[in-house]
């Protein structure tokens, strides 16, 4: 299926949850917020959200230091 990622168009398998689009991207779920459809989507909402066709996604890293 097909989803827009931080505004670039990407494959991906069908039916992951969020939290598994996540471990595809080999993104780290610790230091993250998420953006799905332009509404941020809390972190107790990762693992039961599916992935949807054309769903975009804002995908932020938090980076710590001085």
């Amino acid at each position: 299926m097909t989803v827009t990622i931080n505004g670039e168009r990407r494959e991906i398998p069908d039916g992951l949850s969020v939290t598994a689009l996540l471990a595809h991207l080999g993104m780290p779920n610790d230091r993250v917020a998420i953006e799905r459809n332009l509404d941020i989507l809390p972190r107790a909402r990762w693992q039961e959200t599916h992935v949807q066709p054309n769903d975009a996604f804002e995908i932020v890293h938090f980076v710590g230091g001085g």
